[in-house]
C-alpha cells in the first residue's frame, strides 16, 4: 500500500491542529432558548444504543454535565439521572422509555436520544432511530459484543446510520480492548478503526492515548473529569506502538479515500500530511459506512467522554448531509413523529423531528391521513423537564403540546397544498406512482420514498386485565389508550368470547412495567391474569370455501359472494392476499373496483389475526381469491365484514397446528458452572448453537430454546451459578409443536392442566 514505502517518516501532528479536533476545555455556555438561529451544519442528532447495562445512561449523564447542561452527576444506582425519570426506571436501574435531551458542545447543538437496552423495549429503539442521523454504540469493555448489541446494530443498518463505537468500562480488570475490536470485526461484520489506546498502570485505567494526535490524555479525578490535559508520550516503546497504529490507519484509509491517497502520492511523505486530511478521510468513510471509528473510556470513572463528544462532531453527519428525500417539500415544514408521551399537566406531548421548514408556536399542521392539528406550545428536549421555546427548525427536535391524535410514525406537513406538491414531485420520478384509477398512490410513495412505515413486532406474551370495579372501566380504557399511543408494541384487544380486555407484550418485564404504570401513574389497581404465551397458528394443507352474505340495511340490499382458498405459504413471502390468475377467475375479478378490493383485503387480513385453536395469529399462510361478486349499492364496510366471515368459516373447517415462539439466549458464565447449566438446558428442549471462550475464565453459550420452557430461567440460572452468570434473550422465530406437546398446551389453555 501507499504507506509501506514511507513508514520511517514520523508525522508532525500537534494538539489542536484543527479547531474541531482541539482538546481545549469548553466554556459552560447556556443552551439557546430559540432553535431558529442554529445552522443545520452545527447540529448533530444521535442515538445512544447498547446492550443492557453497558453504560448508556451514565454516558449521557456525563455529556450533560460536561456540556454545562446540568450541574451534578446523576448516577443510575442513586436513581437521580435526568433521562431515567420514570419511577419504574429509577427503581429497577434500567432504561424503559427513550428520552430526548439537548445540549451545546463547542459551538454545536447535540440532540441525543437515550434508548433502552432490554429486548422487551426494542420498539423504543426502532422509534428513535427514525429521528437521528447517526448512532453511538456502547460496548462493555469486559463483555464485548453482546446479544442486544447485535440487535441494535441491525436496527442501525436498516436505517443506514453512520455510527461510532465507544468501548466503555475500560476501568474493569478484565476489560479487553483488542478482544472488543475482534468481535466488532467477526460478529458485527464491520471495519473498526481504533482511534485510541488504553493507558493503564498495572490493571488500572489512568488515561487514554490518542492515536491521531500522538499524545496521552490524563483526566483530573478531583474535578470529576471536567479538566484534562494532553501530554507528550515519553516512553519510546509506547511512541513506536502509537506511530505504528497511526500508519495502519492512514494506510487503510488511503485505499478508501481518494483525497488522502492523492495527498500522500503528491507529497511522497507523511510529514506534510495534515491532520485535517486524515480527519476528513475518517469522516467521509464513516458517512459511507465503510468504517466504524472506535473510542474507549470509562463513563463512571469520568474518562473519555469529552473525546467521544468531539468525535460526534467530527465524524457523524449533520442533518443537511442526510434526508435528501424530503427536498420535495421545499421550504415548507415537514417532520416525523417519533414518540408520544403524556404529561399530567400538559396532556399529550408529541416529539417531532423537523426535516424541512420551521414549526412555530400557534401554527397548524396536517398528518398524511388529513387530520389537522394545532401546536399550542413547544418545548426543547430535556427528558421530563419542559422549557418553552418559540419554534424549532429543520434538523432539530421539538416537543409539541396540542396535537391530539398523532401517533408514532406520522408524517406531519405544514398544509395540504405542501403535501400535494410534494407528492407530484415524487410521482414524476417514481415508477408505479399511480393506481389503477390514475390517482397518485399516496401510501406507496410515502413508504417507498419517505419510509413512513412503522413495523410493530409480534407480541410474545399476553394476559387479561380487569379494573377493580365496573366504575373504573372507563378510566382503565383511557389509561390503556394513552399507554398504547406511547408504546405501539403494546397490543390491546377486547376478546368477545371471554368478555375480557387482553394485553399483548414483548416480554414478561414489558407487561410488568405496564401493570406498574397503571397503578402508579393512573392510580388503578387493575387485576392482571396469568401470563400466557402468544402461540401462532398455521395451516397444514390448503382449504377452499365459499361464503354468501346477504342483508337489507336501511332499505338497501347488500350482497357479497366470495370463493377463496387459504393455503400454506413461504415464510419469507410478504403477500398474504393473492388473486387467482386463471382466465375464468380473471374474468370475474376484473369487474371488482380497486376500492372494493382494498376493503376485501382489509377484512381478510383482519380475520387472519385470529386462528381457530387458541386465537393466535395465522402465520405462513395466504388467501387466494377465486371469485368476488358484489351487488350494486353494497357498502364497503359490508364487503369487509363478509370477507372476515368467509375467512373465519374456512378456518373453522381446516386443519391448523400451533407454532411456539423460540428465544435465542446468550449466557455468560464462569467455566466451572458450564456443565450444570448445559444439563439444565437439556431438560428445557434447548438446542445449543455455540460455546465460545471470553477472557480466561468465562464461557459464552448461545442457545435456541422454546419460550414455554424459560418462565423461571433467570432465577434458576442465578441459583446454579451462585449468582455469577448472566443471560439475555431475544425472539428467534417460531417452530411447530409436536402433537403431544400441542395437546398439553391446549389442555392448559382451557384450564384442564
Amino acid at each position: 500500500m501507499l504507506c509501506n514505502r514511507i513508514r520511517s517518516i514520523a508525522p508532525r501532528y500537534r494538539i489542536g491542529d484543527r479547531v474541531r479536533y482541539s482538546m481545549v476545555e469548553p466554556s459552560n455556555r447556556k443552551v439557546h432558548t430559540s432553535e431558529g438561529s442554529i445552522s443545520e451544519k452545527r447540529i448533530r442528532n444521535i442515538g445512544i444504543l447498547a446492550h443492557i447495562d453497558a453504560g448508556k445512561t451514565t454516558t449521557t449523564e456525563r455529556m450533560l454535565y460536561y456540556s454545562g447542561r446540568t450541574n451534578m452527576l446523576g448516577e443510575v444506582h442513586q436513581g437521580n439521572t435526568v433521562t431515567d425519570f420514570l419511577q419504574q426506571e429509577r427503581e429497577r436501574g434500567i432504561t424503559i422509555c427513550s428520552a430526548a435531551v439537548s445540549f451545546d458542545w463547542k459551538e454545536h447543538r447535540i440532540n441525543l436520544l437515550d434508548t433502552p437496552g432490554h429486548i422487551d423495549f426494542t420498539m423504543e429503539v426502532e422509534q428513535s432511530l427514525s429521528a437521528v442521523d447517526g448512532a453511538v454504540i456502547i460496548l462493555d469493555g469486559s463483555a464485548g459484543v453482546e446479544a442486544q448489541t447485535v440487535t441494535v446494530w441491525g436496527q442501525a443498518d436498516r436505517h443506514h446510520l453512520p455510527r461510532l463505537v465507544f468501548v466503555n468500562k475500560m476501568d474493569k480488570e478484565n476489560a479487553d480492548f483488542e478482544a472488543c475490536l475482534e468481535e466488532i470485526r467477526k460478529t458485527l461484520g464491520a471495519v473498526p478503526v481504533p482511534l485510541q489506546i488504553p493507558l493503564k498502570e498495572g490493571k488500572k485505567l489512568v488515561g487514554i492515548i490518542d492515536v491521531l494526535s500522538t499524545s496521552q490524555i490524563i483526566w483530573d479525578v478531583k474535578s470529576k473529569g471536567r479538566s484534562y490535559q494532553a501530554v507528550h508520550i515519553n516512553d519510546e516503546v509506547q511512541q513506536d506502538r502509537v506511530h505504528e497504529q497511526l500508519y495502519e490507519i492512514i494506510d487503510m484509509l488511503s485505499g478508501l479515500d481518494d483525497n488522502l491517497a492523492q495527498a500522500i502520492i503528491e507529497a511522497n511523505s507523511l510529514e506534510s500530511v495534515k491532520l485535517h486530511l486524515v480527519l476528513d478521510a475518517i469522516r467521509n468513510c464513516t458517512m459511507k459506512q465503510l468504517i466504524v471509528p472506535v473510542l474507549l473510556g470509562s463513563s463512571y470513572k469520568n474518562v473519555g467522554v469529552q473525546l467521544l463528544m468531539d468525535s460526534v462532531l467530527n465524524f457523524l453527519p449533520a442533518p443537511n448531509e442526510r434526508n435528501q428525500s424530503y427536498d420535495c417539500f421545499g421550504n415548507n415544514f415537514v417532520g416525523k413523529v417519533f414518540k408520544v408521551t403524556h404529561d399530567k399537566q400538559r396532556g399529550p406531548i408529541t416529539m417531532i423531528r423537523a426535516f424541512r421548514g420551521t414549526a412555530k408556536k400557534g401554527s397548524k399542521f396536517i398528518t398524511t391521513n388529513g387530520t389537522s392539528e394545532t401546536i399550542q406550545r413547544i418545548y426543547e428536549p430535556l427528558a421530563d423537564e419542559f422549557r418553552e421555546i418559540d419554534s424549532f427548525a429543520a434538523g432539530n427536535i421539538g416537543l409539541c403540546a396540542g396535537p391530539k391524535s398523532t401517533v408514532t410514525g406520522d408524517l406531519v406537513i405544514a398544509n395540504a397544498a405542501a403535501l400535494k406538491k410534494a407528492l407530484k414531485r415524487l410521482a414524476t420520478v417514481e415508477e408505479e406512482a399511480y393506481d389503477e384509477e390514475g390517482q397518485i398512490a399516496v401510501e406507496h410513495l410515502l413508504q417507498s420514498r419517505l419510509g413512513i412505515h412503522t413495523t410493530v413486532p409480534d407480541a410474545v406474551y399476553f394476559c387479561s386485565i380487569e379494573p377493580p370495579s365496573a366504575a373504573h372501566q372507563t378510566a382503565l380504557d383511557n389509561a390503556l389508550r394513552e399507554i398504547q399511543r406511547e408504546d405501539p408494541s403494546l397490543r390491546v384487544r377486547y376478546d368477545a368470547e371471554t368478555g375480557q380486555t387482553v394485553l399483548g407484550g414483548m416480554g414478561q418485564l414489558h407487561l410488568e412495567i405496564i401493570r406498574s404504570r397503571i397503578l402508579t401513574e393512573y392510580r388503578i389497581d387493575a387485576d392482571v391474569g396469568p401470563l400466557q404465551i402468544a402461540y401462532k397458528e398455521t395451516l397444514q394443507e390448503p382449504h377452499r370455501g365459499q361464503w354468501t352474505a346477504e342483508k337489507e340495511i336501511a332499505g338497501s340490499k347488500q350482497h357479497v359472494q366470495i370463493d377463496a382458498t387459504i393455503f400454506p405459504s413461504d415464510k419469507g413471502s410478504d403477500e398474504r392476499i393473492v388473486l387467482d390468475n386463471s382466465s375464468e377467475a380473471q374474468e370475474n375479478l376484473k369487474l371488482v373496483r380497486p376500492r372494493q378490493m382494498a376493503f376485501f383485503r382489509k377484512g381478510a387480513l383482519g380475520a387472519l389475526q385470529r386462528g381457530p385453536k387458541l386465537g393466535g395469529q395465522l402465520a405462513n399462510c395466504a388467501v387466494k381469491l377465486h371469485a368476488l361478486i358484489i351487488g350494486k349499492g353494497t357498502a364497503d364496510t359490508f364487503i369487509m365484514a363478509a370477507a372476515a366471515q368467509c375467512i373465519n368459516n374456512i378456518l373453522s373447517t381446516s386443519e391448523c397446528r400451533l407454532l411456539e415462539p423460540n428465544m435465542l439466549l446468550e449466557i455468560v458464565t464462569l467455566n466451572e458452572y458450564l456443565s450444570p447449566i448445559l444439563a439444565d438446558l437439556s431438560r428445557r428442549r434447548a438446542r445449543v448453537e455455540d460455546i465460545s471462550q471470553r477472557g480466561s475464565c468465562n464461557k459464552v453459550v448461545k442457545v435456541n430454546a422454546p419460550l414455554a420452557e424459560l418462565g423461571d430461567y433467570s432465577t434458576v440460572l442465578r441459583t446454579i451459578s451462585s449468582g455469577t452468570a448472566s443471560v439475555s434473550m431475544e425472539l428467534n422465530g417460531h417452530s411447530m409443536l409436536n402433537e403431544s406437546t400441542e395437546a398439553l398446551v391446549m389442555r392448559r389453555a382451557i384450564g384442564l392442566e
